[in-house]
């Protein structure tokens, strides 16, 4: 038997799914994206600690991470509204990035998740120790 609040949240679930359009669908996934990819994770969570900050403070922060790849990263992020970037239009250029009111909530909704997939990072990898010997049998 279900418990109740997971059933309401099945039916919530089911309804979404209902309703999505293809168009919905790829935007689901580009947005799902950004939770499961370590350097937006990384940038969210550097703004959201740091305040605003400008392109080499974030990689510094990051460790790691190439210029090339930041600078994607953070046009992705742009562009799903989760980040804000401020160009002071300056010689030399000066802009900063921060995080938006939509990048907060995602955070606090994705980070529940990234502790729990680490918390059961063994189970995983138990589970595919297992079905690959019993793919390989």
């Amino acid at each position: 038997m279900i418990p109740q609040g997971e059933d309401d949240l099945l039916a919530r679930s089911r309804a979404l799914c209902d309703a999505m359009e293809d168009e919905d669908d790829w935007l689901k996934r580009e947005v799902l994206s950004h939770a499961g990819n370590r350097w937006a994770f990384g940038v969210i969570h550097s703004l959201k600690e740091g305040g605003k900050l400008r392109h080499a403070e974030i990689r510094r922060r990051l460790g790691g991470v190439t210029q090339r790849m930041l600078t994607r990263t953070l046009r992705q992020l742009e562009r799903d509204g989760l980040i804000h970037r401020q160009d002071h239009q300056e010689v030399p250029p000066h802009v900063e990035y921060e995080l938006t009111r939509l990048g907060e909530e995602f955070l606090l909704k994705i980070i529940p998740m990234w502790l729990w997939i680490f918390e059961h990072a063994e189970d995983f990898r138990q589970a595919r120790k297992e079905h690959s010997t019993a793919a390989s049998e």
